[in-house]
């Protein structure tokens, strides 16, 4: 590989890289946000911010594709590669996105925490609401009088 196909591989990568830190920093916005709604009992915006989600993943992952193949040619050629100018930056972008995918993620696991969290308590509510129910139904039956103990208050009343 020449100076100038390296140059331009670097290039490529950089800009790809600019495409995933912008796409991961939206990501990241959409984490803090579904975070923050997974607290609340708004399923619609949890599907909306789930579909924004996704469409940014289908984004990156095409972007990551195409990146793909210039990471090989610039690993094939790293020795070369580190001593390039643009190479001391491109390394540095590439650590930001990784820092940016390891925020995400994390924010990732304490949302889907709080989720089984707030469905452990729903399944509680339900139990206990069904219990409850079940009791209501019980104390009914000792209240309500039978239709035999009907007619007997009528005959004596």
């Amino acid at each position: 590989m020449t100076d100038d196909a390296l140059a331009h591989a670097l290039a490529a990568y950089a800009a790809g890289l600019e495409a995933e830190i912008s796409l991961l920093t939206q990501l990241d916005e959409l984490s803090v946000t579904q975070h923050a709604a997974s607290s609340t009992t708004d399923i619609r915006a949890l599907h909306s911010l789930t579909d924004d989600r996704q469409r940014l993943l289908g984004h990156l992952v095409r972007v990551e594709h195409d990146l793909k193949p210039i990471r090989a040619t610039i690993a094939a050629e790293r020795m070369r590669a580190t001593r390039h100018p643009q190479f001391a930056a491109v390394s540095r972008r590439h650590q930001e996105a990784a820092e940016l995918v390891s925020r995400i993620i994390a924010a990732d696991e304490q949302t889907l925490a709080g989720l089984h969290e707030a469905e452990t308590a729903r399944r509680f509510i339900a139990q206990a609401i069904e219990a409850g129910g079940q009791t209501l139904a019980a104390y009914r039956k000792v209240v309500t009088p039978t239709v035999s103990s009907a007619a007997l208050i009528d005959r004596r009343g």
